[in-house]
């Protein structure tokens, strides 16, 4: 048998010492925090602005024009140029809260079932954390937007749910809602759908049979793929945690308006990127176990609630 020099150094794979190592390295930590989230918030797919928020508020302004009240005016050479008073928005003022929790993992845990208690714990946090701020953003969404109209109802052809439609008539409430958004002429252009998942299988499955999508790659179907579509210049997202059953929003997610997170620092937590989620793990040598702690600071911020319609009764 050949011989290796240097020899290389002793692995350590599946055992108690590799798993306490992890649990305290923050690096590994923050890196398995961000695969576990990457993707999964859809507050943060909507509401894409980030603010910096210091002092556990943050002031903002919605709803302000971006034109100016007075049109402009015919100058007369070496006369003044008129003034016009510009409108600010409606001002608000939003407090960040808090949201998170604590799992422990004892090491009787560990012991007899090596990683996979910490990885249950990981996953289990993350998917609350995603649930609970999604719905409290999502609501803060539909709550802003007062644009309604029933599905089938939009172009006045008369009521006409997507699931007893076609995958014209889901395309045409979409079209509208867009229109309607593009004809307050303020800059919004519209470019997400997002429906619950029961609504999103029923249109995509009409849009496949409709022929919508490419059938010559399967990396361009996303009935095969899996991947959210783009159909009509908008990318169509699902979520279970939409507040308004059997709705859907058509919106602008560049201008709606966008995350406020607040970073309280504290000793041993890591963040998940710019994701703003904050992990800690923490040992407890008198009760031998580990604490996992996720949580993420943060309120939802709907700047311009004009850039959104809502369509209900969409099933």
């Amino acid at each position: 048998m050949p011989t290796i020099y240097p020899p290389a150094p002793p692995t350590l794979t599946g055992d108690v010492v590799t798993i306490s190592r992890f649990l305290q390295n923050p690096t590994l930590i923050a890196r398995r925090l961000r695969t576990l989230l990457e993707q999964r918030y859809i507050a943060d797919a909507l509401l894409t602005g980030r603010f910096q928020v210091s002092g556990g508020a943050v002031l903002y302004e919605t709803g302000e024009s971006i034109f100016a009240p007075d049109n402009p005016r015919a100058t007369a050479p070496g006369s003044e140029y008129p003034i016009t008073n510009l409108a600010n928005g409606t001002a608000s003022l939003a407090s960040t809260v808090k949201w998170g929790s604590d799992a422990l993992i004892t090491d009787e845990s560990i012991k007899r079932q090596n990683i996979d208690p910490v990885n249950r714990a990981f996953i289990k946090l993350a998917n609350t954390n995603v649930k609970y701020v999604d719905s409290v953003a999502l609501s803060a969404i539909s709550s802003a937007v007062t644009q309604t109209f029933a599905a089938g109802t939009g172009d006045g052809s008369g009521a006409n749910t997507w699931l007893a439609g076609t995958a014209a008539d889901i395309l045409t409430d979409v079209a509208v809602a867009k229109a309607n958004i593009l004809a307050l002429n303020q800059g919004y252009d519209p470019d997400t759908v997002v429906v619950d998942d029961l609504t999103y299988a029923y249109a995509i499955a009409k849009f496949v049979a409709a022929g919508y999508f490419a059938r010559e790659t399967d990396t361009a179907n996303p009935a095969l793929t899996g991947d959210f579509p783009m159909i009509a210049g908008m990318k169509w997202l699902s979520s279970p945690n939409l507040p308004v059953a059997n709705s859907a929003l058509v919106l602008d997610s560049q201008q709606l308006g966008g995350m406020a997170d607040e970073d309280l620092g504290g000793p041993g937590y890591v963040s998940a990127g710019g994701i703003g989620v904050q992990a800690k793990t923490m040992r407890d040598d008198e009760d031998d176990q580990w604490r996992i702690r996720i949580r993420r600071v943060t309120v939802p911020v709907v700047l311009e609630p004009a850039s959104a319609y809502k369509i209900t009764a969409v099933r």
